[in-house]
Order: C-alpha cells, then structure tokens, then sequence
C-alpha cells in the first residue's frame, strides 16, 4: 500500500476535526480556544496542499475533501461565532434595563443570521475550484481570512467586556455579516502570500504586508489577526487602483 498518497488528504481531516471543535468551543463561548483551534485548521490547511504537491499526490477527491474541511473549519466555525455573540447580545440579562431591543419581537432569531457566513463561504469556495484566474490570487476575501478576522473580533469583543450592556453592536454585527458575506463573493482581486522569487523588487507588497502584519500581531495580540485582514483587503484595494492606473497610463 501507497502510505504516502494518504498524507495529505489526512492533513485534511485534521483540518475538518480542527474546524468541528473550534465550532463546539464556539458555542460554548469560549473564543480564544475557538480561535486558537482556527488557526491550527489553517496550518493543516497549508500544509495539506504543500505535502499533495510536494509528494506528487494530488487528486480529485483531495480537492473535494479539501473544500468541504473548509467550510468546517473557515464557514461554519466562524458563522457559529458570530451566532455566540450575538446571543450573548440579545439575551435579556445581558441588556441595560428599559433597553428598546427588549420589546421587539423576535429579537431572539437575530443571532441566526450569523449562518449567512457558512453559506457564502461554501458559496466562495465552490467558485474558487471552478475559478481558473485564482491560481496565482484570489477573487473575493479569502475563507481563512474571514474566518480570523471573525474569531480576533470575537476575542477581542470578549476581554473588553463588550458583549454584555452594549446592544447596539448587535446592528454593527449585522452590517459586519452582510459586508462578510458580500466580500466572500464580490469581484476584487486580492494578492496571495506566493513568491515565484524572493527578489524584493518583486514582492514589494507582500514583504511589506508581511512587516505590517508582524507588528499588528506583536503589539495587538489577538485583536492583531483582525487588523491584519482589514490591512489585507485595504492593500489589495490599493495595489488594484494602482496597477489600473499604472496599465492607462503605460497606454
């Protein structure tokens, strides 16, 4: 028996558990495990693909399987976050007495708009496998990303003492989802973190956001890893408006 055609796509499945105890820890609110438990999802999601090509064992069920970890563990994890906060949000003991959100009926079925997340990122993930333009970049915000920027949020939110006595950052999550949900989607080119060289002169941008993420995670910690994906997406905006502007001009 070939043991090594196996390695990856167990590297997977490491990924998938990852994803389905991050999702549990979610639920239970604890985000910082939740999130530590992303993390190791997105390392053995690195390094599944690394060992395929690497052991020249690629093949269609690894592709499939790679996916459906995906949603696990960058769709679902991070809309049952959202989901957490938002309950935590609107649970009666935790709004200031007299608050208006208490009176409007149905506010307890807000939190399952979180699940928008896990559907427009099996959405973006389906569309990444068909996509032959994201071999070298993507189109749309990245899973991974939208899963850590979710989780850091949620951490973040968490220490602060934020999700309780605040209720109108239930309509600031909102937003949040709906502006997720559309980015996992939307038509923006967004660089990926793949060197063809180590020449400066040719990854000016990604040594640059390599830098500024190293000092975001250095200084913010946790909340780091979400300012990292609002710095990615805001570059990558950037570097498009750029490269435009420098391709009508060279016309």
């Amino acid at each position: 028996m070939n043991l090594k055609k196996h390695i990856p796509n167990t590297l997977t499945c490491c990924n998938l558990l990852s994803g389905c105890a991050a999702t549990y820890f979610a639920f239970q609110q604890d985000f910082s495990l939740s999130m530590l438990l992303i993390v190791v999802g997105a390392a053995f999601d690195f390094f599944d693909g690394f060992a395929a090509r690497l052991l020249h064992v690629s093949s269609a069920i690894g592709k499939e399987l790679d996916s459906l970890a995906d949603d696990i563990t960058f769709g679902f994890a991070p809309a049952a976050i959202v989901f957490a906060m938002l309950q935590q949000l609107v649970a009666p003991a935790n709004m200031p007495e007299g608050c208006p959100l208490q009176q409007v009926c149905g506010i307890e079925l807000l939190p399952y708009a979180a699940f928008l997340i896990a559907a427009f990122s099996a959405l973006r993930l389906a569309k990444f496998n068909l996509d032959e333009r994201q071999t070298d970049s993507f189109i749309g915000l990245p899973t991974p990303a939208n899963a850590l920027f979710w989780a850091s949020l949620a951490v973040s939110l968490q220490n602060g003492e934020w999700l309780t006595g605040e209720p109108w950052l239930v309509f600031v999550l909102l937003a949040g989802i709906l502006l997720s949900c559309y980015m996992l989607v939307a038509e923006i080119p967004m660089f990926a973190l793949k060197f063809k060289s180590f020449a400066l002169r040719d990854n000016v941008l990604r040594y640059s956001f390599l830098a500024a993420s190293i000092f975001f995670l250095a200084t913010l910690r946790e909340a780091g890893f979400a300012i990292v994906i609002v710095f990615y997406v805001f570059m990558s905006v950037m570097n498009n408006l750029i490269g435009t502007k420098i391709v009508e001009e060279a016309e």
